[in-house]
């Protein structure tokens, strides 16, 4: 077997595979070689010694603390085997942190081990230059600070990868201010109530519904109150779900009280694509992400924190409805919270989803897809499931990777201020531009004008012949032909002048 470090670990215990293509093998190279897809090539010389004890101390010091795969091992690893190394090797950095991991999880001392004999300096568990960190909580007994984004009952995990990170440094947030500064507040509050409708049936349209008149003027409501300074808690969040809903079978009193599933059109256990954890985790673990949307550590970026409780939310699934619509409105609630934001300025990123739908589904599959293995779903006809977790399931959700969800969100952020607000805001600038050049040669209704110019413009410039009929019996042609004109020169970025009539 040439796996090592936590592949090893994943591959001895039977894990989901959370890894995906960062496992570390064996291989002819002198050094430890990290591959661009997060693999590492790791020399003969320095592969460890067949135990999970000798392989979770390689990976620590190679890998990082991949929380799930060492609290898992941490399960069956001998709690007198982490003793003996820890008495031989008292300041070691990595038994240190398995040590501290171990009593963390187990909420014990280590069995006979009064004395841990550190006397070293503190070490933080998570590196803050490969992971997004929260407060550093001091362990005296390890002298570990222990920098997790939550605590031992729910710790969800973001790395800091190269995309991340790119995302990071283009400061969306700071731009997104800057840009309501530049626009005047007429122009502001009608981009803004475009971002508003299209936020509205962007969500509904990810999940392939056409809202009714009153589901969107219901969710749109519910996104002005993103700003309002609340703590989230679980009656918000039923109020929140049930502004949502319009079924009432649909509507929640609290958090789920029976197991649910997401199921494509296949039949049966076959067609469960996800498991979300039983009803009495799922209550815990929401426990433990309200009060993490509660109180953001202050070195944590908005937008990423705000991506970290959307995701976490959409995997705990704490309602049996209306859990995808409300963990995409997180996003905006988290956004509102933090202050970085211009009263009631919205990021249609629903809209840029919709948008990447494929690489929506990447990364909920990135957590989904293997989680998928931790729950036996049997099917006995109509909706009779029931459902066998494996041993250390809980470990799992209490320890989310929610990275590629991190990259996700911040990526369509991005993408909802630099292209589809500034597109809005551009094309409402050209409508003023057109309506104001042809109101001053032609006496049009008003409506017909406006779904001219829009039309026009959706249509690369041109008017179609349909259109041309459909108001030939009241628009003049030669006024269709100066919209029409009007509308391509203004695309082109060719001023409209009275030299070009």
């Amino acid at each position: 077997m040439s796996a090592v470090g936590y592949a090893w670990i994943q591959d001895a215990l039977g894990a989901p595979d959370f890894l995906g293509p960062r496992r570390a093998r064996l291989a002819p190279v002198q050094r430890v070689e990290r591959l661009p897809e997060g693999a590492l090539l790791v020399p003969q010389r320095l592969a460890p010694g067949p135990s999970l004890l000798q392989q979770a101390l390689f990976a620590l010091k190679h890998e990082g603390v991949e929380l799930g795969l060492l609290a898992v091992a941490l399960r069956h690893i001998p709690p007198e085997e982490l003793v003996v190394w820890v008495r031989a090797t008292p300041n070691s950095i990595y038994g240190r942190k398995l040590g501290c991991l171990w009593e963390g999880l187990h909420g014990q001392w280590l069995p006979g081990l009064q004395d841990t004999g550190v006397a070293a300096a503190y070490v933080p568990m998570w590196d803050p230059e490969a992971y997004v960190v929260g407060e550093a909580r001091r362990d005296a007994r390890w002298r570990i600070e222990f920098n997790g984004l939550g605590d031992w009952q729910f710790c969800p995990v973001v790395r800091k990868t190269p995309a991340l990170m790119a995302c990071l440094s283009r400061d969306i947030l700071g731009r997104a201010q800057a840009f309501a500064q530049t626009l005047g507040a007429a122009m502001l509050e009608r981009a803004l109530a475009w971002a508003y409708l299209s936020e509205t049936e962007g969500s509904f349209a990810i999940e392939g519904e056409a809202p009714s008149q009153d589901k969107a003027a219901r969710f749109a409501a519910l996104l002005r109150q993103a700003h309002e300074q609340q703590p989230l808690s679980e009656e918000l969040l039923v109020a929140w779900q049930n502004a949502t809903l319009t079924n009432p079978y649909d509507l929640a009193v609290q958090f789920r009280t029976e197991q649910n599933r997401l199921q494509n059109e296949a039949r049966g256990a076959v067609g469960v694509t996800y498991v979300p954890p039983w009803p009495d985790l799922a209550v815990e673990l929401m426990q433990g992400l309200m009060a993490l949307a509660n109180r953001r550590p202050a070195q944590v970026d908005p937008l990423v924190h705000a991506a970290l409780v959307s995701f976490a939310f959409v995997f705990i699934h704490p309602f049996m409805d209306g859990n995808g619509r409300l963990s995409r409105f997180l996003i905006h609630y988290c956004l509102g919270q933090s202050g970085r934001l211009p009263p009631q300025f919205l990021l249609p990123v629903s809209v840029a989803m919709k948008r990447h739908e494929a690489d929506y589904l990447r990364a909920l599959t990135a957590f989904s897809r293997p989680a998928r293995d931790l729950c036996q779903v049997t099917w006995a006809g109509d909706e009779h499931y029931s459902y066998d977790w494996k041993a250390d399931a809980d470990l799992w959700f209490r320890t989310l990777d929610v990275t590629a969800g991190v990259e996700f969100t911040l990526a369509m952020a991005d993408a909802a201020l630099d292209i589809h607000l500034r597109q809005e805001v551009d094309f409402l600038a050209l409508f003023d531009t057109v309506k104001r050049y042809i109101d001053e040669r032609y006496d049009l209704r008003g409506s017909d004008l406006s779904a001219l110019i829009v039309a026009i413009h959706q249509n690369g410039g041109n008017l179609s012949n349909n259109r041309r009929k459909r108001y030939a019996d009241r628009v003049p042609p030669e006024a269709l032909d100066a919209i029409e004109q009007a509308v391509a020169r203004a695309m082109q970025g060719v001023p409209l002048t009275d030299d070009e009539d």
